[in-house]
């Protein structure tokens, strides 16, 4: 069977609503992307200071978010800083809007 452009874009649509979403799937990681969203940036310190985890844990929540693209990291040596990823978050939005 062949794919149509309208069901590749849906397909790709999908995946990426399907990251997105298994990366809002913790508690701890919608926790930090609810700081994010109120802060232009941030360290990973600083989340520390707000969550009461580990810096190891919040390191490893962190990563997953970047992974599905929600968060941006810029190092700055020797720390790292994280923002919201405006572009991603933007279209995760719309994605879940159209999902539900």
């Amino acid at each position: 069977m062949k794919s149509t452009s309208a069901h590749s874009n849906s397909e790709k649509e999908d995946k990426a609503l399907a990251r997105f979403a298994k990366a809002l799937g913790h508690s701890t990681r919608i926790a930090i992307l609810r700081h994010l969203e109120n802060q232009s940036c941030c360290f990973t310190g600083d989340l520390v200071e707000v969550l009461p985890l580990a810096q190891s844990t919040i390191s490893q929540h962190l990563k997953e978010l970047k992974n599905a693209g929600l968060i941006q990291g810029e190092l700055n040596p020797p720390k790292i800083k994280y923002c919201i990823d405006k572009e991603n978050w933007k279209k995760a939005k719309v994605l879940f809007e159209e999902f539900f």
